[in-house]
């Protein structure tokens, strides 16, 4: 294993960020009394993560930020409650001072699923081809639609 990028503390549990994966760890008692007292280590490989959910902290409310994969089942009752996002074993609930680490984690994620999906620079694909997996980007939103018109005008030659 690579050593750990970036590291967020939550209430429910803690982030431990790698090149090529997150570790979502519950420990502390607030964590054992939210998660359960038998809940191991989670960990999600970055190219499993299909999307992420970031509901920065405020000064009553905790964030929370949450990661899709495939076949989970995200809660989306609120934060609280026997459906919240604090009990979703995906989520880490964190408080206000922690939203900017939180941020960096989302992006860095995010890139990692754009480079993925770019089109390899040693590819023979056509220009309209270039520009369908460039929409596919915009339309999963892993690019935004002015990052896709930019790469659209480039591929074009305007």
């Amino acid at each position: 294993m690579t050593s750990m990028l970036m590291e967020l503390k939550g209430v429910n549990g803690q982030i431990e960020l790698y090149e090529n994966e997150i570790i979502i760890k519950r420990k502390g008692f607030s964590a054992k009394i939210i998660q359960g007292f038998f809940k191991g280590d989670k960990t999600i490989y970055l190219n499993q993560i299909t999307g992420i959910e970031l509901k920065e902290g405020g000064n009553i409310v905790n964030g929370y930020i949450q990661f899709t994969v495939p076949g989970g089942i995200e809660r989306r009752g609120g934060l609280l409650g026997k459906d919240g996002a604090m009990r979703d074993e995906n989520t880490v609930v964190f408080q206000k001072k922690h939203n900017d680490i939180a941020k960096e984690i989302k992006l860095y994620i995010e890139n990692r699923i754009a480079t993925k999906y770019q089109p390899s620079v040693n590819s023979k694909v056509d220009g309209p081809e270039a520009i369908r997996q460039y929409k596919q980007l915009c339309d999963d939103s892993i690019i935004t639609k002015e990052e896709f018109e930019a790469k659209k005008k480039e591929i074009l030659g305007f």
